[in-house]
């Protein structure tokens, strides 16, 4: 029977929470991305619910105080249900080896010997850290599945996918990189007052190239699963900017991507399949009308954890999404393009945004998409999956499925699934 290793990173059970935390009010596989989870600030941003507007929530914010960073170093790890549930659906297909992805994991790979392996560690230290399972793999020739070490480095790295997607013609917003604080006038020396028209040669020139207009929106450059956004990174003022550059260089020690704020609607894209047989599985659309009257139309720290609760969960997930045919047939185009030119395999997930004149954009790329077994949780890449016919087991089946015809390793339970992976809205 084909042996199956299960490469993976478990949440520890206490990583979120704090003090004055209820543990039946945390979601298993979710953290509050650098902000302080306490009551304060839950109750400076939601009273107005449904009532306040842009100022008034911003006021709001601002009384909590700044948004100081919190133990979320483990918010892309998985929980034992996550672990669990793959496993199960893994098992069909062979006999299953956990190998979970610490400093154990090269002796237990040399040592299991399994004829493939299931990846879907994300790793903990280093900007290369979602590469390590599969460059210790390819050390070893075992096969596994998922994108290979680069195309995971490269898209853990937002501003390199960025400068790819641009220089292949890709739509992405155009953008800046700050690594320090002395770095910021030289920013700020590019930036153009908001309503200043394009010239030709600004169009053609590549994103990291290309004036800035305000507003601005900023994100560490290393990071995922929110990990650092929040409704502060919305930059309007040079001030404002200035600011929060400087709180995130400072609470994460890494570079900070700045880029132009893209006002349109906002979709996330599943992705399975290789080559010409590669597939967008349903659109899944943001409904940011969900969110409190005023709101950014973001989808981070504030959507997740204070407004989005247990007891009073934001429908903000439209799947499939409520669009025109052409505008499908537009976002699912760039987002084979980015898919193919940054070299993703089997699955990902590509986060997509209108701009101005509604054109999508590449917003991020992840190869590594959550996988939440729930469908009451807000996990795209199953949702998107669930509406194309795939259920939860035959989706982790396809994963690996596809990484085992890849490379031509037996796997005599497999059966593909081509007549819903064509499926789309």
């Amino acid at each position: 029977m084909t042996r199956i290793g299960f490469a993976y990173n478990e949440k520890p059970v206490t990583s979120a929470l704090r003090d004055d935390d209820d543990v039946d009010d945390v979601r298993p596989e979710e953290e509050p991305p650098s902000t302080r989870r306490d009551e304060s600030s839950r109750l400076s941003a939601s009273p107005a619910r449904g009532s306040s507007e842009r100022a008034g929530l911003s006021v709001a914010l601002a009384a909590a105080g700044p948004l100081l960073p919190t133990s979320d170093e483990y918010a892309e790890w998985d929980s034992p249900e996550t672990i669990a549930a793959v496993e199960r659906s893994l098992s069909a297909l062979g006999d299953v080896v956990r190998l979970e992805a610490d400093a154990s994991f090269p002796e237990a790979l040399r040592d299991a010997r399994p004829d493939i392996v299931f990846n879907m560690a994300e790793g903990l230290y280093g900007v290369n850290r979602e590469a390590h399972v599969p460059a210790i793999c390819e050390f070893f020739g075992v096969p596994y599945s998922g994108s290979d070490p680069f195309t995971l480095s490269l898209c853990l790295d937002k501003a390199r996918t960025k400068e790819v997607l641009s220089h292949h013609g890709v739509p992405t917003a155009a953008f800046a990189l700050v690594s320090r604080t002395a770095d910021l006038p030289a920013l700020l020396a590019r930036v153009v007052p908001a309503g200043a028209e394009r010239r030709a040669a600004d169009r053609r020139s590549h994103g990291a190239e290309r004036p800035l207009r305000f507003p601005l929106f900023v994100k560490p450059v290393h990071e995922g699963s929110s990990k650092g956004i929040t409704e502060r990174n919305y930059c309007r003022t040079p001030a404002e900017l200035e600011a929060q550059v400087a709180f995130l260089l400072e609470s994460y020690a890494q570079p900070v991507l700045v880029e132009e704020y893209l006002p349109g609607a906002e979709f996330t894209c599943a992705v399975l399949g290789n080559g010409d047989t590669a597939r967008v599985l349903p659109i899944v659309g943001m409904n940011f009308g969900a969110l409190p009257s005023g709101a950014l139309p973001v989808y981070g720290y504030e959507a997740k954890w204070l407004w989005d609760r247990p007891e009073q969960p934001l429908r903000i997930f439209d799947c499939p999404a409520s669009i025109a045919e052409s505008l499908r047939q537009e976002i699912e185009d760039v987002t084979l393009r980015a898919y193919h030119v940054l070299g993703c395999r089997d699955w990902s997930r590509i986060d997509v945004r209108l701009d101005g004149k509604g054109i999508p954009n590449v917003v991020e790329v992840n190869p590594l998409p959550g996988i939440l077994p729930n469908p009451e949780d807000n996990s795209c890449f199953p949702k998107a999956a669930r509406a194309a016919g795939i259920q939860y087991e035959e989706l982790i089946q396809t994963c690996l499925g596809l990484a085992a015809d890849r490379q031509r390793v037996h796997l005599p339970r497999w059966s593909r699934a081509d007549d819903r992976m064509a499926v789309s809205q």
